[in-house]
């Protein structure tokens, strides 16, 4: 049987008798979207082409430990993210904010976006872009919440902040990103007059 033609079940047991072949056709399978979340991450084309790939790496290291208790592909999605934090952290002035000192209200509320913002008209690549401009801890935040699917625990645990920072940093990083909606809005309305 051709190797691009077998499941993803049978690629990860010849991937556990080391076979390079089954190796170089899950990467090819995954490369793109595991680019995608370091991209995401890092911020940076090059750093998160070395990411992705040092993250196959230890996959591939490690791929025994994979149980098949999830889907490969989550499981590989969990190292590359978990790569690209440390890388980030370890790159930059990653600053997470002592929200112990800081007093704030958090509101439960998840309708972020107000009235006056057309979503219709609102692009993705919109979102994206003022999602990037955020600050660092902001971008980190949303990203995981919202692009990568993490749950608020589990940001918590990533990024080795208390649960209740990981609500306040959430909830003041949508608070900013709507903003700066807001005002890519008006600023658009206000070049179309």
């Amino acid at each position: 049987m051709n190797i691009t033609n077998q499941n993803i079940e049978e690629l990860i047991t010849l991937c556990k008798q080391k076979n390079q072949k089954a190796q170089f056709e899950v990467y090819n399978r995954y490369c793109k979207a595991m680019y995608n979340v370091a991209y995401r991450i890092v911020k940076d084309e090059h750093y998160a082409q070395d990411v992705m790939q040092e993250g196959f790496l230890k996959a591939f290291t490690k791929i025994d430990d994979y149980k098949q208790e999830v889907a490969f592909g989550a499981w590989l999605k969990k190292i590359v993210v978990n790569y690209s934090i440390d890388f980030y952290k370890k790159n930059n002035k990653f600053q997470v904010e002592d929200l112990s000192k800081t007093l704030y209200k958090i509101e439960e509320n998840d309708s972020f976006f107000l009235e006056n913002i057309d979503l219709d008209s609102l692009k993705v690549k919109q979102v994206m872009d003022a999602i990037l401009d955020l600050k660092d801890n902001y971008r980190m935040v949303l990203t995981l919440f919202y692009i990568e699917g993490y749950d608020q625990e589990e940001i918590s645990k990533i990024l080795t902040i208390s649960y209740a920072n990981c609500r306040t940093t959430l909830n003041r990083a949508k608070n900013s990103l709507r903003k700066k909606l807001e005002d890519n809005e008006i600023t658009s309305k206000k070049n179309l007059v």
